[in-house]
């Protein structure tokens, strides 16, 4: 995949998947702008990116308000001219049951995930849309956002939030050539280390070096984060042209593409339905096969 005459901002990009991410685009030719909010990590990460033949500069601030957004556009293009591709990787977890999270729990990641992935692109999309020459928006999700998880309420809402606003920019943005797409990802990363199911098998395959069993990469599509980068390469790239409005989703050896919200039953009632007839409806009717919901339990070994 070549990005050579390309930039790109990758927010939360200091360590983990959105470092992941940044190399990748930087190793398939894009100038990249890393972000996080600790300097030696931004040092540390521009360093890496530079050492291997790739091109980056770093921007410390925290994501999510106006200013941090519009400080790494200007950064993008100050230092390299113009701004391409934008992934919004900057997150932050405050996990707690729903009686026992905060105020500030929710509001926090909120601001992070939600407000941080808006203020970002709407920075971008007016660059972009000024430059005339399309663009990029890579928006990451998470499993969570579409299937909900415990303990996760300010998260999952959050990451729902972020496939919602890729569908909608998909339809604003498209007469600019603007692409934008949701990611999915599964990786071996420290959150993913505190599943039981899985800790055993990533501390050994990080031991030893060996790939991480087929069972694990394949049925729970779960790998590397260089697995995952992958896929933002693509997005970023001319061989997307044309995919937007999607959620898709990639880990390990697999490859998916999440479905949309959709009416699955339909039932109607003359005049409107009454509590009574939806009593009478929903079990034999619109109610007989419903969804599951949260994120399927991981299957250990032998299950």
């Amino acid at each position: 995949m070549k990005l050579h005459g390309k930039v790109a901002v990758v927010t939360g990009s200091g360590r983990g998947l959105g470092l992941a991410y940044a190399r990748a685009l930087a190793a398939a030719g894009a100038a990249v702008v890393v972000n996080d909010v600790d300097r030696a990590v931004v040092d540390a990460a521009v360093a890496s990116i530079t050492s291997e033949g790739g091109t980056a500069t770093g921007v410390v601030a925290a994501v999510g308000d106006s200013a941090s957004a519009q400080q790494l556009v200007d950064t993008a293009v100050e230092e390299f001219g113009r701004l391409d591709v934008l992934v919004t990787n900057a997150g932050i977890l405050r996990d707690r049951v729903l009686w026992k999270m905060t105020d500030e729990d929710f509001d926090d990641v909120v601001r992070v995930h939600l407000r941080g992935t808006f203020t970002c692109a709407r920075a971008a999309a007016v660059r972009m849309r000024e430059q005339g020459t399309g663009g990029r928006l890579v928006l990451i999700s998470s499993p969570a956002g579409q299937r909900g998880n415990f303990g996760q309420t300010n998260y999952a809402a959050a990451k729902a939030g972020i496939v919602a606003m890729a569908r909608t920019w998909a339809m604003e943005l498209g007469r600019a050539g603007i692409t934008v797409n949701a990611v999915v990802p599964v990786a071996a990363t420290e959150m993913t280390k505190s599943i039981p199911a899985f800790a055993p098998l990533i501390e050994e395959s990080e031991r030893t070096g060996e790939p991480l069993p087929d069972r694990l990469r394949k049925d729970e599509g779960l790998g590397t984060v260089e697995d995952v980068a992958a896929l933002i390469a693509f997005l970023a790239s001319d061989a997307s042209d044309g995919v937007t409005g999607q959620a898709i989703g990639i880990g390990g050896d697999r490859l998916a593409l999440w479905a949309h919200p959709q009416e699955k039953a339909v039932a109607f009632a003359d005049g409107g339905w009454s509590a009574d007839a939806i009593a009478a409806e929903w079990p034999g009717g619109v109610g007989a096969e419903p969804e599951t919901y949260g994120i399927p339990a991981p299957q250990t070994p032998g299950a």
